[in-house]
């Protein structure tokens, strides 16, 4: 009797135990909940916006390569929740990244999803390092296929000489993305030199030299953006 409510008591939890592994988001309990982002309403999630449109459900920002004219020579272009409300308890959200020749996506996890990427065009190569520090990496060419398990270290450099694209999918809305680097040594406040000099085993010059370089970047005042767009003919974003 007690071997049956055994059996019995495992038949019921294997289906809730499986089904955590179809997605990394709650399961949806509506047809569609697009995300209200306006909201000041706080949950694991977005509360549902009542007026919804097929616009909701649209994102043209994978269409055209990104400008790759950065430090690290790669831009991620995402299509989460936040620029696609209608991903709203779906589970699942994409990104573009463009690399130019020598470009790398650096070091870092996304901590509520598993990642595919697809190549597009070019050739890269990709790794993640497991909890155990093993290295797993590979030459990924056009159409081919690579995974990132979820919460692992993982990477891609363009170590061609023409420029590359991926299209990445997540199980996730919103998968979230954590830089080693910036992570460490950009954080706010700064992590204690003293603690880093003592997980890196070097010296505090040098933990300092790192940090100047992620160090986040001040906002000039919106007066300041104007009078540098007049003189340099530019235009700022992110105001």
């Amino acid at each position: 009797m007690a071997a049956s409510a055994y059996v019995l008591l495992i038949s019921m939890l294997m289906p809730i135990f499986l089904a955590s592994f179809v997605s990394a988001d709650p399961d949806l309990l509506q047809d569609v909940c697009v995300a209200d982002l306006a909201s000041d309403l706080k949950l694991n999630g977005f509360p549902c916006k009542s007026n919804i449109t097929a616009d909701d459900f649209f994102f043209p920002g994978l269409a055209k390569a990104a400008l790759t004219n950065n430090t690290f020579g790669a831009t991620v272009t995402p299509a989460s929740v936040t620029q696609l409300p209608g991903l709203n308890t779906l589970g699942v959200s994409m990104a573009r990244i463009d690399y130019a020749p020598g470009g790398l996506n650096p070091p870092h996890t996304h901590p509520r999803a598993t990642e595919i990427v697809f190549v597009l065009t070019g050739e890269l190569d990709v790794g993640f390092i497991t909890t155990a520090n093993k290295l797993f990496t590979k030459t990924i060419k056009m159409g081919e296929v690579f995974v990132f398990p979820r919460g692992l270290l993982h990477f891609q450099i363009n170590n061609g000489k023409v420029p590359a694209a991926v299209i990445a999918g997540f199980n996730s809305q919103l998968p979230g993305t954590q830089r080693a680097a910036d992570a460490l040594f950009g954080s706010s406040p700064t992590v204690e030199d003293h603690v880093l000099t003592k997980a890196f085993q070097v010296g505090t010059k040098q933990v300092e030299k790192i940090k100047s370089r992620f160090a986040p970047k001040k906002k000039l005042h919106k007066w300041s953006l104007r009078f540098a767009n007049c003189n340099t003919g530019g235009s700022f974003q992110g105001l």
